[in-house]
């Protein structure tokens, strides 16, 4: 019989987001999609709706794929 292990592997690292990744995208220009998302996104910070401007920033990232 084999003896079980008694230790845990070695940490996962991982990196902090970069200054690009945390900042808000910018909209596409003459994209109405994007003009659309960067309103509703504005609407919602102001509300405090950061959930609803999160939204926002991933489907504008996503533009290349459409909204």
């Amino acid at each position: 019989m084999t003896e079980p292990t008694t230790h845990s592997a070695p940490p996962v690292e991982l990196s902090l987001p970069t200054e690009a990744e945390l900042s808000d995208p910018a909209p596409v220009e003459d994209c109405a999609g994007c003009a659309e998302l960067a309103a509703v996104r504005g609407r919602a910070r102001a509300g405090g709706d950061m959930t609803t401007v999160s939204d926002c920033n991933v489907l504008m990232r996503r533009h290349p794929q459409g909204h």
